[in-house]
């Protein structure tokens, strides 16, 4: 069987992955064998964060929903409850917007879910 070399292939590889890491600190950005494991722990992490970043807005949403809704008189457990009762089916996201840009409307949506709780 032939011998393979890889002279310009590999050096092209290298290249790719040095550009990727370029800006790491140190030796993660200069030599290849640390600039493979920094890279593949970057990619990981930002495997990793892309979900964690969904949980922390989902939190962010209840935080800002709770302190909005508390306002009223009504804590955040009992406002989903009304809110979904009345067949009001707005998420998260929409909800927390409503709390801080349009408090007029959110306190309304606050008490059709007191109304929804009351019947």
């Amino acid at each position: 069987m032939p011998r393979v070399k890889r002279g310009p292939k590999r050096v092209q590889r290298r290249k790719r992955l040095l550009k990727l890491t370029k800006g790491y600190y140190g030796t993660r950005s200069k030599h290849h064998r640390h600039a493979k494991e920094a890279m593949a722990k970057a990619l990981n992490y930002a495997y990793r964060d892309r979900r964690a970043r969904k949980r922390e807005f989902r939190s962010l949403w209840i935080i800002r929903i709770n302190a909005a809704s508390n306002g009223y008189g009504l804590s955040y457990s009992r406002f989903i409850q009304g809110l979904k009762k009345a067949g009001l089916d707005l998420n998260r996201k929409v909800l927390a917007e409503l709390a801080v840009k349009d408090p007029g409307t959110f306190g309304r949506l606050v008490e059709t879910a007191r109304g929804a709780l009351a019947a």
